[in-house]
Parts: structure tokens; C-alpha cells; sequence
């Protein structure tokens, strides 16, 4: 008898604390990181609770960018075309879209 390769799967192996995935992880650290410095203005104003509540605030934008994808609902047609897509994927491509200011479409053309 031989051996055979039996396939695993990987998908959600790399999720800490179940929730987090290292994506979402490191952009809620960069979130709650942007957020600390208003939490660091608003201290020094004797208003730690609205500091904290910023910070809270940048790091679930944060863990929503690392995390979540954009629905496709029928009824809107730009969702039909980036529907399924992460938010940070999407807001990457908006930036180099911003950069460079080309736009390429290829589409298939009939014969």
C-alpha cells in the first residue's frame, strides 16, 4: 500500500482569537495607533473618556478595513462589479488609481 496526499484545508488556520485574522490584526493596531494620538490630545485636556472612545472608534475603522468585504446587493450596480472584495483590497487600488490617474478596461470584444 502507498501513501497518499489527503488535502487540507488552510482556509481560517491563520485567526487569532478567532475574530482576527493577521490583516485585520495589524490594521486595527494601525487604527487604535492613529486613534492613541487623539487619545493623547484629549488626556491632556482632562477628557480621557473621549480619547478612549476615538481610539475605539479608529480601531474598529480599522478592523473593518482588514476584515470585512464589500456585499453584493443586486440593486446597485457599482456592488455587482466589486461585490465579494475586502475593503482594504479595494481602497489599495483606489490609491494607486489616485497616483497614477489611468484607468485600463479591458473588455471582450465579440466577434
Amino acid at each position: 500500500m502507498g501513501t497518499y496526499y489527503i488535502p487540507r484545508n488552510y482556509r481560517g488556520e491563520s485567526r487569532i482569537l478567532y475574530i482576527f485574522t493577521v490583516k485585520s490584526l495589524i490594521t486595527t493596531a494601525v487604527g487604535a495607533l492613529l486613534g492613541s494620538i487623539f487619545w493623547v490630545i484629549f488626556k491632556a485636556m482632562n477628557m480621557n473618556m473621549i480619547g478612549v472612545a476615538i481610539m475605539a472608534i479608529f480601531a474598529l475603522i480599522g478592523f473593518a478595513v482588514g476584515a470585512l468585504k464589500i456585499p453584493t446587493i443586486v440593486a446597485f450596480p457599482i456592488t455587482k462589479k466589486i461585490g465579494g472584495e475586502p475593503i482594504g483590497e479595494i481602497i489599495l487600488r483606489y490609491m494607486k488609481f489616485r497616483k497614477n490617474r489611468k484607468m485600463y478596461v479591458y473588455t471582450k470584444e465579440e466577434k
